[in-house]
């Protein structure tokens, strides 16, 4: 069973008859279907199916050459239509099976975000026409959570608020310009990170530190595209699971000015959420590369 499938509505889902039931039903009566040829004799095919808005399981596979399909894998998912990021992104092939993960060097976050990457099928067909790398891409970032709790947020003033937006477009700059080589800017963000790490152990003998970190976006586990993460929540929905009945809380975060969309079962969840509050757990991260012109 996957870990994060109760995230979408399968909490009872726990024996692998189950499972094997419910994959072939997202085989048989999927929404969507992708198709493309990986060589003269087998063509890879996801078969996607929608248990609640925007929120399902995919299922890969491939067809021989005598048109019999053979599952490989599936994972659960959900989808966003908000851009997180612009910047370049690099995918790489997982070793254990035909599935990608993608790397984007995102200067907000302060780490290289490593997501499992959606859209297997349009990266596929451009890497057979000899496409790639493809400029002017997007990135559209999406978790899923197991586990979560909901926080109050600090208090601010508008002027307090209106200084943070200004220093952090401020920060954004001198970390553009650090990544050119622009020594008078890795000073000061250095600098800058020394009178941070001063103020906290200052602060933090006296506060609690979630009164002093408003959001945070931190590697998490073992595995590389698990995060712990931190953020303000900017937009709040509830569905439910058409197959289960199960109720899933779809956040919009605003996690260090990155913008992410995370699903977490009711069950799962501490708390009660509204916008404004803050959102604290683990994530599994997901992304769909979007391509001009495709």
């Amino acid at each position: 069973m996957h870990k994060y499938l109760r995230a979408v509505g399968f909490s009872q889902y726990t024996e692998k008859k189950e499972i094997q039931k419910l994959v072939r039903d997202v085989i048989l009566h999927s929404d969507e279907r992708s198709y493309t040829s990986r060589n003269e004799k087998s063509l890879a095919a996801e078969f996607d199916k929608n248990f609640a808005e925007d929120i399902g399981i995919a299922v890969c596979g491939e067809f021989d050459d005598e048109d019999n399909y053979s599952f490989d894998y599936y994972f659960p998912y959900l989808r966003s239509g908000t851009v997180s990021t612009n910047e370049d992104i690099s995918i790489e092939r997982h070793a254990a099976q035909e599935s990608y993960a993608g790397i984007c060097d995102e200067p907000k976050v302060g780490v290289s975000l490593i997501f499992y990457l959606q859209n297997m099928i349009p990266y596929l067909k451009l890497d057979g026409e000899g496409k790639l790398p493809v400029r002017g891409t997007s990135l559209s970032l999406t978790a899923l959570s197991c586990s979560g709790t909901i926080m109050m947020p600090i208090r601010k003033t508008e002027w307090q608020k209106k200084k943070i937006a200004k220093d952090t477009v401020q920060r954004n700059r001198l970390i553009q310009a650090a990544r050119g080589g622009d020594e008078d800017a890795i000073e000061s963000l250095t600098l800058e990170d020394m009178d941070t790490y001063t103020s906290i152990s200052r602060k933090i003998q006296k506060a609690d530190v979630f009164s002093l970190v408003d959001t945070y976006f931190m590697p998490y586990g073992v595995e590389c595209d698990q995060y712990s993460i931190l953020g303000e929540i900017t937009e709040l929905q509830k569905v439910t699971n058409s197959l289960t009945g199960e109720e899933i809380y779809i956040f919009m975060l605003d996690c260090n000015d990155l913008n992410l969309r995370l699903a977490i079962n009711a069950l799962d969840l501490m708390g009660e959420p509204a916008v404004g509050r803050r959102f604290k757990g683990s994530v599994w991260l997901q992304g769909i590369v979007n391509y001009p012109n495709v």
